[in-house]
């Protein structure tokens, strides 16, 4: 019996991990505009030492034991004909392929600002885009932060503590930040601002630039900043937007699988609405308002629910948590600290967190295993910092 081709568009963070779980379910084919597993996660550590991020969040397909079974495509996801049930992909040369599958896992994320988008880019490109924002961070002598989110105070911790002359300002609209998490975690990383000496600028709701609003609202800019909240215009070395904006990439898909916004519209089951053998997860799926199967083990569900439709059985549904949990400021130099649904933090040295959390939880237990570099590549791996 032909074993079912199950096709993964887009190798980021839940792409990943989905393709991962898959294995021994089928023929698995992984489709990527990126040359290697380039992660969205960690912006304030990829700002401020790009050679810790990329020895974590950089890393090649192949060194993934877990990919062992799967196909990698370097290309982008062009179009889908669910009909045919194939999808077609420009690759990196240019050439236009057609990949057939049985069952289609849409995993192509979001476009988040210059650290999150679907360009296909080769090793070089990717080069290019770490080392210009953190020269751009590097060079400055005031950065002012706009955000109230995970992201945008993460920037402002990472880039305080490595550079601890720097002003760094955080402006958001609310009086507090974090309004997604419970009111615990806001104590407690506002207090670890505070120590950092980052200011915290609440009851400040930016004017986004009338032209190109969204492709300013994304990138590193020198631009003063308006607000419509009446404080007069603040000006820095380097403003970073990290307000929340994003862009599904699903320009590839058909209206008949998106919301109103472009995101994709599924079911419970995190099947598309109308296509039992098309699944989403990750941050391009409309699961819940904050699209919690990027954060929550969605690639473990749709693994076992495309298990389940494959074999006729019945689906699990996704729940959604009540409050986002997790890291919010990353990894520091003295640790890290995650926080739990109820607010409460538990601090993991930074050691333990680099041998326990990282090498054998992290690569070993939810990547199924990652390998080191060989002698030629790790002269390469070492300047970003892989081991």
């Amino acid at each position: 019996m032909t074993p079912p081709r199950i096709v993964v568009a887009g190798l980021g963070d839940s792409g990943v991990l989905t393709a991962i779980a898959l294995r021994g379910n089928g023929d698995v084919v992984g489709i990527t505009a990126k040359p290697e597993f380039v992660s969205g996660q960690e912006l304030g550590l990829r700002l401020a030492r790009p050679e810790a991020w990329a020895r974590d969040y950089r890393i090649a397909y192949s060194r993934f034991r877990g990919l062992d079974h799967a196909r990698i495509v370097h290309g982008s996801a062009t179009a889908v004909d669910t009909r045919a049930r194939t999808v077609r992909v420009t690759r990196g040369d240019g050439i236009l392929t057609v990949e057939p599958y049985d069952v289609l896992v849409v995993a192509t994320g979001v476009t988040n600002g210059f650290w999150r988008h679907p360009a296909l880019q080769d090793t070089e490109a990717v080069d290019a885009d770490l080392n210009g924002a953190h020269q751009r961070i590097e060079e400055a002598t005031r950065v002012v932060i706009i955000g109230g989110g995970a992201a945008a105070l993460s920037s402002a911790a990472q880039v305080a503590e490595r550079w601890p002359t720097k002003q760094v300002d955080v402006y958001f609209p609310g009086e507090r930040a974090l309004p997604h998490h419970h009111h615990r975690v806001w104590q407690q990383v506002r207090a670890r601002l505070d120590g950092l000496g980052v200011g915290l600028q609440p009851g400040h709701r930016a004017v986004l630039p009338p032209e190109n609003a969204d492709a300013e609202a994304g990138q590193l800019t020198g631009a003063p900043v308006t607000w419509s909240t009446g404080q007069p215009p603040t000006t820095a070395d380097v403003v970073l937007w990290a307000i929340g904006r994003v862009t599904p990439n699903t320009a590839w898909l058909p209206d008949e699988m998106l919301d109103a916004r472009g995101f994709v519209s599924v079911r419970s089951t995190l099947q598309v609405n109308g296509h039992d053998a098309v699944f989403a997860v990750g941050d391009v799926a409309a699961t819940d308002p904050l699209r919690t199967s990027a954060r929550n083990r969605g690639h473990a569900l749709v693994a076992r629910n495309i298990r389940a439709h494959l074999a006729g059985a019945p689906l699990r549904d996704y729940r959604p948590p009540s409050h986002r949990w997790g890291s919010v400021l990353g990894p520091q130099r003295d640790g890290l600290v995650v926080f739990a649904p109820t607010g409460h933090g538990v601090r993991v040295p930074a050691r333990a967190n680099d041998v326990l959390l990282q090498r054998l939880i992290t690569r070993q237990g939810i990547y199924g295993g990652v390998r080191g570099l060989s002698s030629a590549a790790g002269r390469v791996g070492r300047r970003w910092g892989f081991r």
